[in-house]
C-alpha cells in the first residue's frame, strides 16, 4: 500500500501476548517499510518485539491510562524518529462482570478502551496536524450489538465508536483522518487463552457466526489498519471498517433457516 514507508506510527497494545492483535499491526506496518514505536504496559515484550524487529522499531513501556506517560510516549517518539503520522488506538481490557460490574471496574474498562485513546489523539494533535496523519481506533462488534454476559466491553467499544466519528468530523479541518476497526471474533490473546491455542476449535465454534466459515487472522485486522492509514484510503474519515467475515450481517437465525426450525 502507497503512504505507509518511512511513515511513524504508534501503536499501543502493540506488544501483549502470543496471539497479540497489537504485535501483528506492529509487524504489518514494519514490513511496509514504517517507523514503529511500542507502547505497551508489558515491558519485557515490547522489548522482544522491538529486538526481534531490529532497525525502526523501539519499545516505549506505557500504562495508556497515566497522561504523563502518554506524553512521555509522545516525546520518546519525537526524539527517536522526529514526527508522528499514525496512531493506532489497539490496546484494551477485556476484564468483564457484566452486570454486577463495580463502578470502578466500569470506570476502568472505559479509561483503557476509550478515554486514554482519546487522550493519546489529543496529545498528539500538533504532530498529526503537521504530518496530516491518521488515527484508527479498536471498535468490535460487541459494541454494536448485545452479546449475553457483556457489559463493560460492550459500552466501552459503543462509545469508542461514536468518538470515532467526533474526533473525524472535527479534525477534518486539520487535515487528520480518523477511523476505526471492528473485528468480530479474531485470533488473539482472549481467544487464544480460552481455547488453549487451539486455533481449529476456535474456527469451528465461530463458524456458525462468520459467514465466511472462520474467525479473523490478526493478519486481516492489521491489513484494515495498513488500508486506513494508506493512501489509497485518503478521502476516507469517519467509518467503521468491520473486520469480521461477515458476523454483523447475520441475525439470530446465523446460517440456518428459521423456517427449517418450524418444520422440522
Amino acid at each position: 500500500m502507497q503512504g505507509i514507508e518511512n511513515k511513524v506510527v504508534i501503536v499501543t497494545g502493540g506488544a501483549g501476548g502470543p496471539y497479540s492483535i497489537g504485535a501483528e499491526i506492529v509487524r504489518s506496518f514494519h514490513r511496509a517499510g514504517a517507523r514503529v514505536v511500542i507502547a505497551d504496559i508489558n515491558e519485557a515484550s515490547a522489548e522482544d518485539l522491538a529486538r526481534e524487529l531490529q532497525q525502526n522499531a523501539i519499545a516505549v513501556t506505557t500504562d495508556i491510562t497515566s497522561d504523563a506517560q502518554l506524553r512521555k510516549l509522545i516525546e520518546v517518539t519525537i526524539e527517536a524518529f522526529g514526527g508522528i503520522d499514525f496512531i493506532i488506538n489497539c490496546a484494551a481490557t477485556y476484564e468483564e462482570a457484566g452486570l454486577d460490574s463495580s463502578r470502578e471496574q466500569l470506570q476502568k474498562g472505559l479509561d483503557i478502551n476509550t478515554v486514554s485513546a482519546a487522550m493519546l489523539t489529543q496529545f498528539a494533535l500538533p504532530h498529526l496536524q503537521a504530518s496530516r496523519g491518521a488515527v484508527v481506533n479498536f471498535g468490535s462488534v460487541s459494541g454494536k450489538i448485545c452479546q449475553f454476559g457483556r457489559f463493560m466491553y460492550a459500552i466501552s467499544k459503543a462509545a469508542c465508536l461514536h468518538m470515532t466519528r467526533v474526533q473525524a468530523a472535527q479534525l477534518a479541518t486539520h487535515g487528520i483522518r480518523v477511523n476505526s476497526v471492528s473485528p468480530g471474533w479474531a485470533w488473539s490473546d482472549p481467544i487464544g487463552g480460552a481455547t488453549g491455542g487451539d486455533r481449529e476449535k476456535a474456527d469451528s465454534v465461530g463458524a456458525t457466526m462468520h459467514p465466511l466459515g472462520r474467525i479473523s487472522d490478526q493478519a486481516d485486522v492489521a491489513n484494515a489498519c495498513l488500508f486506513l492509514c494508506s493512501e489509497e484510503a485518503r478521502h476516507i474519515t469517519g467509518v467503521d471498517l468491520p473486520v469480521d467475515g461477515g458476523y454483523m450481517t447475520l441475525g439470530p437465525e446465523q446460517q440456518t433457516g428459521s423456517i427449517d426450525w418450524l418444520t422440522s
